[in-house]
């Protein structure tokens, strides 16, 4: 069977060009698993080389480009070995069969929470496009003063005697310091958190947190420390706490840790 198209493709996806079939490559791999095409039929080997003529091509190649095609190939280098290898005992069938299906179960909880995660963002997104942020208090509005028979010589007159009296404006007696907070100070807390126990909470380090740039600030150093590999965060549920481990397995140097500590500020 030879499945090819009657036109050139509508979108701008890699397509493969096999003897049996001209398509994008989530459809190859559909057909394959719906067993209309032989997955031995298939060379895994041309596959790879034109879709690395293809990004010869690109001009710009971006990590999705790459992991779409690695996800698809990895599943039918699966299939193709599953095919070919000599097939293990039942017992351990039994037992891979089961592994795979906790996996796909597993797999499957994972895509609904991160297609919920996304549907909740987007709702944000929308409701955040419909909001303005407030720059200035609303305007106080006056109740209307009836002038009766007052003039415009009377208004001239009261206008002159009020700037007559006007009083000198106040001095400045105090002058309140802006609050710095840096991510090196947030850093340091972060680690002598961590040197009393293995482990603290997000909302332990904001405990007595004075304004939101201390918690904007907490969490920037909450991730240098994960990007640098320091730490491990978990979180149980959606929105929840979320937990910060030590790793056992990193150990900065003391100058390591001066110079996280030396981080920028942010007001």
């Amino acid at each position: 069977m030879t499945l090819l198209p009657d036109s050139p493709p509508a979108d701008d996806r890699y397509h493969v060009r096999l003897p049996d079939f001209f398509g994008p490559m989530d459809l190859l791999l559909a057909l394959i698993e719906q067993e209309e095409l032989e997955i031995t039929a298939i060379s895994l080997a041309q596959i790879t080389d034109q879709y690395l003529a293809y990004l010869n091509t690109l001009q710009h190649l971006t990590p999705d480009t790459l992991t779409d095609f690695l996800v698809v190939a990895a599943r039918l280098l699966l299939l193709k070995s599953q095919v070919l290898l000599p097939k293990p005992p039942p017992s351990i069938l039994a037992e891979e069969e089961e592994s795979e299906t906790d996996d796909l179960v597993q797999q499957l909880k994972d895509y609904k929470r991160f297609k919920e995660l996304a549907a909740e963002l987007n709702r944000l997104q929308n409701e955040g496009g419909r909001s303005f942020v407030r720059l200035a208090p609303p305007p106080k509005i006056e109740p209307r003063l009836e002038l009766g028979d007052v003039t415009l010589d009377d208004l001239l007159d009261a206008t002159r005697r009020a700037l007559a009296v006007k009083p000198e404006p106040p001095g400045v007696d105090t002058v309140v310091a802006r609050e710095t907070v840096t991510i090196g100070q947030q850093i340091d807390r972060i680690r002598r958190h961590l040197q009393s126990g293995q482990r603290t909470t997000f909302f332990r380090l904001l405990h007595n947190a004075r304004s939101r740039v201390e918690v904007i600030v907490t969490l920037l150093a909450v991730l240098e420390l994960v990007k640098r590999q320091v730490i491990e965060v978990e979180q149980s549920e959606d929105f929840g706490d979320i937990q910060l481990i030590r790793r056992e397995d990193v150990s900065l140097s003391e100058d390591d840790w001066a110079a996280l500590t030396q981080m920028e500020e942010v007001s």
